[in-house]
């Protein structure tokens, strides 16, 4: 998950210029130069394609398979699966072969973006060195780095959000130092630029350092840009001047999705269930999002590429989501009004196997009051349909922000109503979740999150089996029908829900 979609990003960012899509187009297997895979076994279908049926096919064992598969994957390729690195190219081997022995029509369709690296980042305080991060997307420093005069942006409700937020003050000339929140980090640094802020630093607004995030897109990037933690956004805050040094370079190159559709089911309602498949610069990736892919892989194979379903599901992996959603949002956008239009609902899998796990479902309906409105209608019942499977197993969910801070986000953003399930990432664990599911409070769900050490050693296999089973269940359950008391807008009244949008 990315920092514009989840806090941490690797620093490789993007900004795709093109896609094909499932409806309307086609692409025959591109050759990545990754070893051939070897010949793979085909499950047998399940007999009943519904959301039990497809649930209970789902097993433990498969899913460490697969996870297995990805982390070799990545031990062979610098330790990572990160978009337009080798190893992503063998993750896309390696489910295009999984897929097409299963009987499906695999396309890959690929997207330019912007590759984003960083030579050298630091910041001085004095004498004294303090860690900064630059953000993807961040223009260097000139040679030498750069000496200014320190203007701390007033804390507020959004920091740094609005111009006025500088009202009286002297931006001209300075290094702004302001806190993390609500908006963008493309944001706050754009406001800052256009008062004469020669670069800007940003604070986290929570424990540990601000690493990986993003300003989320190269156009927006106009001055120098990093980020520390929050123990030394005081020290940077509170100091006279900054000598900042950030040296990053941007190259254009291509990533790829991966798209697969049952060749039976209603075209005119189609589910997709997606999972991004890349991994960051920093790790293998196994958690984030090994395991969404894993479940997600399974699911087509235990369905079958012609299942006995009333509507056709689609299943999709992301690439380059942890460089802003740029797969799936290029997806979207390529999509036609008609086909936009026949897509039913999206179900979003990013991290089920967090070693000290949560059970969270997305707040479509803003149940929660936290953060992010509610979805488009259709969310609500989504996320009530996950609430009702994990209780069935005993299993009291909680609720996680609707934000569109995954590759749910361009879904929801053109009126496709979406949801999906979700262990944690690197928020901290209450004492009131730790006594509901175990684990240990005051620590993060995932304290490997987007490191060397998201392995599959370090990924709750207990976890990993449930909500793999909620996935398979909630896929069959809308394979089956989108309508009911847990169902999506059809028809007209799908067009009038999206009308406004």
């Amino acid at each position: 998950m990315p920092p514009i979609s989840k806090p941490g990003m690797s620093l490789i960012a993007v900004f795709a210029v093109g896609a094909l899509v499932l409806a309307g187009c086609s692409s025959a297997p591109e050759e990545s130069g990754a070893e051939e895979q070897p010949a793979v076994s085909v499950p047998t279908p399940v007999a009943i394609a519904d959301g039990p049926g497809l649930a209970d096919a789902i097993t433990e064992d498969a899913m460490v398979a697969h996870l297995e598969e990805l982390e070799e994957i990545a031990s062979a390729n610098d330790g990572n699966r990160a978009a337009g690195t080798s190893g992503y190219d063998a993750s896309v081997d390696y489910l295009r072969g999984k897929l097409e022995a299963a009987g499906f029509e695999v396309q890959t369709p690929e997207f330019e973006f912007d590759q984003f690296s960083v030579e050298t980042e630091s910041l001085s305080v004095g004498e004294q060195d303090v860690p900064v991060a630059a953000l993807t997307y961040s223009p260097s420093t000139p040679d030498g780095g750069l000496t200014a005069r320190v203007l701390a942006a007033p804390t507020d409700d959004s920091p740094g959000c609005e111009a006025t937020d500088y009202d009286g003050l002297d931006v001209s000339g300075a290094i702004v130092v302001v806190d993390r929140g609500v908006c963008p980090f493309g944001t706050k640094q754009a406001v800052a630029a256009d008062l004469g802020a020669v670069a800007v630093v940003v604070v986290n607004n929570e424990p540990g350092p601000l690493d990986g995030a993003t300003l989320g897109d190269a156009d927006i990037a106009q001055i120098p840009t990093g980020g520390v933690s929050q123990e030394d956004g005081p020290a940077v805050a509170a100091a006279p001047e900054l000598t900042l040094t950030l040296d990053t370079e941007t190259v254009t190159t291509t990533s790829r999705n991966v798209i697969a559709q049952t060749k039976t089911g209603d075209t005119d309602n189609v589910v997709v269930a997606g999972a991004h498949l890349d991994s960051v610069l920093e790790g293998p990736g196994i958690n984030d999002n090994g395991t969404g892919v894993a479940a997600v892989l399974e699911s087509a194979l235990q369905l079958g590429a012609e299942p006995d379903t009333t509507n056709a599901v689609r299943f999709a992996f992301w690439g380059a989501e942890e460089l802003g959603l740029v797969g799936s949002s290029k997806y979207v956008e390529s999509l036609s009004e008609e086909d936009a239009s026949n897509i039913a609902l999206y179900l979003n899998f990013d991290m089920i196997g967090s070693p000290n796990a949560g059970y969270l479902a997305y707040d479509g309906d803003d149940s929660d009051q936290v953060g992010a409105p509610a979805g488009p209608s259709g969310s609500d019942a989504i996320e009530r349909m996950f609430v009702e499977r994990l209780q069935a197993e005993g299993i009291a969910a909680g609720g996680t922000d609707f934000d569109g801070r995954s590759d749910y986000g361009p879904f929801i953003a053109v009126g496709i109503p979406a949801g999906g399930v979700f262990s944690g990432a690197d928020d901290v664990k209450t004492p009131e979740q730790a006594e509901e599911w175990g684990g240990t409070a005051g620590e993060a769900f995932d304290e490997n999150y987007h490191t060397p050490a998201d392995t599959l050693a370090n990924v709750d296999r207990e976890a990993l089996a449930r909500n793999a089973s909620v996935v398979g269940f909630g896929i069959g359950t809308y394979a089956q029908s989108v309508d009911g008391p847990n169902g999506v807008p059809v028809d007209e009244a799908r067009i009038a829900a999206r009308s406004g949008q």
